[in-house]
């Protein structure tokens, strides 16, 4: 029974991190410019990939394998935030300009 109550409270928190991840493809395709985009899929991916990572922690139990997934969205947490903030920090020195409410979506 609380085999399957765990592997149930897994099972959610991976559909979680599922939804941010499609949220974030969505952010991609709808939003105006390339920060904003960058936003979406940084904040996104993040969240959904450590998500579902958890889940997966969840579902294999106190292994190694637990070890190197906990490890995993440690690393994934520091790097992608820093890895969008380092691209969005070259795009604006680099001149490309932010969207301004009325101008069309590049």
């Amino acid at each position: 029974m609380y085999l399957l109550i765990l592997n149930a409270i897994a099972l959610i928190i991976i559909i979680c991190g599922l939804f941010f991840m499609v949220v974030g493809a969505l952010g991609l395709l709808r939003l105006p410019d390339f920060y904003t985009r960058a936003h979406a899929s940084g904040k996104c991916d993040t969240l959904g990939e450590g998500l579902m990572l958890l889940g997966f922690i969840l579902y294999e139990g106190a292994t190694l394998l637990s070890l190197k997934l906990l490890l995993l969205i440690i690393f994934i947490y520091i790097s992608s935030p820093t890895a969008v903030h380092a691209l969005v920090n070259v795009a604006y020195s680099r001149g490309v300009p932010p969207w301004q409410k009325g101008e069309e979506r590049r």
